[in-house]
């Protein structure tokens, strides 16, 4: 079987390879089209574009989905052309979309295959029977996961500019280097993504737990250490960790563990945003941490009194006294959500200040 590879760049900085296997040997019309538009060996077509990947972008990417690019005429998702004219047939629908990490055709109905392809980054069973599925990631699954997950604008384009900077084919006998959780200076031994991990399992919850704990872990250690948006990165990773998992045969004691990690988390990447003087950050997970069964009081209590901590950095005075009083209702008297309170008056005397000032120069 074909094999292919594509370097990626986010922005201009190199994200690394990511190598496909095509299905040939069921697939092989639509196959030999995404080899041959990955070394542009076809050169130029009839209306006058360039039959390449290269330097086209991924221009729709939706989380717990799919990635898709390929338009490298419009790059909007309403160009592309193929090796054998603008459009070709759909070849079989033998290969089904089962699982991540598979290639498949994007079309705009029966018979309208162009260059426009999608990565699943999901198992995606609707799709067959109406788009034809040729390949599989085989190495640079990370990478596809960073794609899937980065921060994304109208219509699902990533914000970023995720580019294909090269592209080609590779040896038939290629071996796929090993796919290593790359550290990134913190000691996180997990992947990015909780299916993607080979050290869960995902039919054993505690092992699951035992994940989200050394997150956590690992979180407050860096929260210590100063490092305090590595330390919100790893405890949001473990909230998505525990998001991915959701087996219907959980205990009421497993369902309230996983609760309580959650708000724990949620609370703890409220206190790092906080630090790192984020609050519009901080006030989104402790929203988190107060929509979980069975959170207490003192918790809940907790997350409205950073919730109004984070409503004070984004000078929101009006949430942030609304959120210091629900804290309070919870909690009378504690002497950190009258402070709050106090802090919150200073704002909005400065904020006076500031307009009095403003407007006597104005009428000076």
């Amino acid at each position: 079987m074909s094999k292919v590879f594509f370097d990626l760049t986010a922005n201009g900085a190199p994200k690394g390879r990511v190598v496909f296997q095509l299905f040939d040997d069921v697939v092989p019309k639509t196959a030999e089209n995404f080899r041959a538009l990955a070394t542009g060996e076809k050169g130029v077509s009839q209306s006058g574009h360039k039959l390449t990947y290269k330097g086209s972008g991924f221009h729709r990417v939706i989380k717990n989905f799919m990635c898709q690019g390929g338009d490298f005429t419009n790059g909007d998702g309403t160009g592309g052309e193929s090796i054998y004219g603008e459009k070709f047939e759909d070849e079989n629908f033998q290969l089904q979309h089962d699982r991540p990490f598979l290639l498949s055709m994007a079309n705009a109905g029966p018979g309208t295959n162009g260059s426009q392809f999608f990565i699943t980054t999901t198992p995606t069973p609707h799709l067959n029977g109406k788009h034809v599925v040729f390949g599989e990631v085989i190495q640079g699954k990370s990478i596809v996961r960073q794609l899937e997950r980065c921060e994304k604008g109208e219509n699902d384009k990533p914000k970023e500019d995720w580019v294909i900077a090269d592209s080609g084919e590779l040896p038939k006998d290629y071996v796929p280097e090993k796919q290593v959780v790359a550290d990134d200076g913190t000691g996180d031994v997990y992947e990015a993504v909780l299916a993607d991990d080979d050290k869960v399992d995902v039919n054993k919850p505690e092992t699951v737990f035992e994940a989200v704990k050394f997150l956590k872990d690992l979180g407050t250690k860096l929260l210590k250490e100063g490092r305090v948006d590595k330390a919100y990165a790893k405890y949001i990773k473990g909230t998505e960790y525990l998001s991915d998992f959701f087996p219907e045969d959980m205990s009421q004691e497993q369902i309230d563990e996983k609760n309580s990690l959650n708000v724990s988390l949620f609370l703890n990447a409220s206190l790092a945003a906080i630090k790192d003087r984020k609050g519009k950050d901080a006030v989104k997970a402790a929203e988190q941490a107060l929509q979980f069964e069975g959170i207490t009081d003192a918790l809940s209590a907790k997350a409205w009194y950073r919730k109004g901590q984070g409503y004070l950095l984004a000078k929101d005075e009006d949430n942030a006294q609304d959120a210091f009083n629900a804290a309070l209702h919870l909690s009378p008297g504690d002497a950190a959500i009258l402070k709050g309170l106090e802090d919150v008056k200073e704002l909005a005397r400065v904020r006076k200040e500031k307009q009095k000032k403003a407007m006597s120069k104005f009428f000076a």
